[in-house]
């Protein structure tokens, strides 16, 4: 028999060589290789799209330009915001207020003109006039008006009139009245004229048109009675001045 050959010496196993290590650009490459760069572009795209459409949701919104323009207050409402003029040019300048000149006449110890401060009362005037003679009534006068520049101030004497308020034609009488030289007519004659009447003061002539107002016209000079503050002596009295 022929001789067996010898076996085949057996060479020894090694493990698998590891793959050598790979640098960040091969990974990169190997990955863009792996998605393409077809799909990068769109997915980039679309997160953008899905950027801007978020932002334009979430964005605070512009306010309207009308909604800033002041609103103007209604009546009787205050503004909320007082807003200064564009340019304030300051007031003017004023001159102080000169005195006032008057003229003081009558039962007064020194009648004359006199320069009393602004603002003054008729009893400032009397009083620059020396007061009122012993004669002088007072009483006669609101010594609490206010004067006026230019004016005239008259201090009566006891039971006398200020000539210059009596009218042409009028006969003054005691008790500061003037009574009209004729009859005076009760429907169409005003309050100052009624004043004028012996015994009628302001409030009775006041009463005396007031009623003309709501009864109408007086039919007789008896009607005067009806009246408030007018009885049969004051009647009487006015009789013989007065006509309808």
């Amino acid at each position: 028999m022929p001789a067996s050959s010898p076996p085949a010496p057996v060479e020894p196993t090694l493990p698998p060589r590891p793959a050598p290590a790979r640098s960040p650009g091969d990974v990169i490459g190997a990955w863009l290789a792996w998605f393409g760069l077809a799909r990068l572009v769109m997915a980039a795209v679309s997160v953008a799209v899905v950027v801007a459409g978020a932002y334009w949701l979430l964005r605070a919104p512009i306010p309207d330009a009308a909604a800033a323009l002041p609103v103007a207050a209604s009546a009787g409402t205050a503004p909320s915001a007082t807003l200064p003029p564009p340019s304030a040019a300051p007031p003017p300048a004023t001159a102080a207020p000169g005195p006032l000149y008057v003229h003081v006449a009558g039962s007064v110890i020194n009648p004359g003109v006199y320069a009393v401060p602004p603002g003054s009362r008729v009893d400032t005037a009397v009083g620059a006039a020396g007061g009122p003679t012993t004669d002088g009534d007072l009483d006669g006068l609101n010594l609490a008006a206010s004067l006026a520049d230019g004016q005239r101030v008259y201090v009566p004497a006891a039971g006398e009139v200020d000539p210059a308020t009596v009218p042409d034609g009028a006969v003054a009488v005691a008790g500061g009245s003037a009574a009209p030289a004729g009859p005076l007519d009760l429907n169409t004659a005003t309050a100052a004229d009624l004043e004028r009447l012996p015994g009628v003061g302001p409030a009775t002539a006041a009463a005396i048109v007031d009623d003309r107002a709501r009864n109408g016209p007086f039919a007789t000079v008896d009607d005067l009675e009806r009246v408030p503050g007018i009885g049969p002596a004051k009647l009487a009295a006015l009789r013989d001045l007065v006509r309808v």
